[in-house]
């Protein structure tokens, strides 16, 4: 099982989307962040088995990996309080790195702090994973929105930790780099940002170097997580991923050690 670190850089300055307000979508949950009620979302049962063997355990368990997220939440959540922000990508050099893992234990963590909802999207439209992580059978997602104007609301995920909501992916695509800039994707992000001040919004990105797809989206985002696996990522590989987000603030890294 894997040891996870953390460690928090200096902000950089944001690049952020116009001040224009973009066509709002329906409302995704209640205002009262510890009395939220469901009413639009489908809710799940997760299985904890499921859970502790795909390794999403930072609610489900006491121990060194559960403090280490807990710590990482704390940081997050200082930063982003600080500075206003309420939009976080979550992405890694290469592949394997665990980013995926990683923005789910991330996101059931900050769901547990009781002044804090959290919205976990999954933005890895080449390969989407998050319903994998949480046992849930594949069904549409972001994907069918932005291609198919499937309401939002008729997507969203509750998987029974307080808090939190996700949004899967849906059905794997091409052209990932241009359907996370769309008009309609812009729009959702337009949405996601300014409707509910308590709300951390987690986007599990694709790695960063083989596709443009963080590249295309790091704009939008009001910072981003990397994420590097001890023993595998390559310096150089970091340093390039950290010259190709130049400009966008990096709020951390988190190093996943097998």
């Amino acid at each position: 099982m894997e040891e996870t670190k953390s460690s928090v850089n200096q902000p950089q300055e944001l690049q952020r989307i116009g001040n224009g307000r973009l066509p709002d979508h329906p409302s995704l949950y209640a205002m009262a962040p510890d009395q939220i009620v469901y009413t639009q979302t489908r809710l799940v049962t997760l299985s904890p088995a499921r859970l502790r063997e795909r390794r999403v355990i930072a609610a489900l368990e006491e121990g060194p990996l559960t403090e280490a997220y807990k710590i990482l939440r704390t940081q997050v959540i200082l930063r982003m309080r600080e500075n206003g922000w309420n939009l976080l990508g979550i992405t890694s050099p290469g592949p394997g790195a665990g980013n995926s893992l990683t923005a789910a234990n991330l996101a059931v963590s900050l769901a547990l702090e009781v002044r804090q909802t959290v919205l976990l999207v999954d933005a890895n439209f080449r390969s989407p994973a998050m319903h994998q992580l949480f046992g849930i059978s594949e069904s549409p997602g972001l994907v069918d929105h932005l291609l198919d104007h499937k309401p939002v609301k008729d997507l969203l995920v509750h998987p029974g930790f307080p808090r939190l909501v996700l949004l899967p992916a849906g059905r794997a695509v091409r052209g990932s780099s241009e359907l996370l800039t769309s008009p309609p994707m812009l729009s959702l992000i337009s949405e996601l940002k300014n409707r509910y001040a308590s709300r951390i919004v987690i986007f599990d990105l694709p790695p960063l170097l083989p596709t443009d797809d963080v590249l295309a989206l790091s704009p939008y985002i009001d910072a981003m997580l990397l994420v590097i696996e001890a023993g595998r990522t390559q310096t150089e590989d970091i340093i390039q991923s950290l010259r190709l987000l130049k400009g966008i603030p990096i709020l951390g890294t988190v190093l996943n050690k097998g």
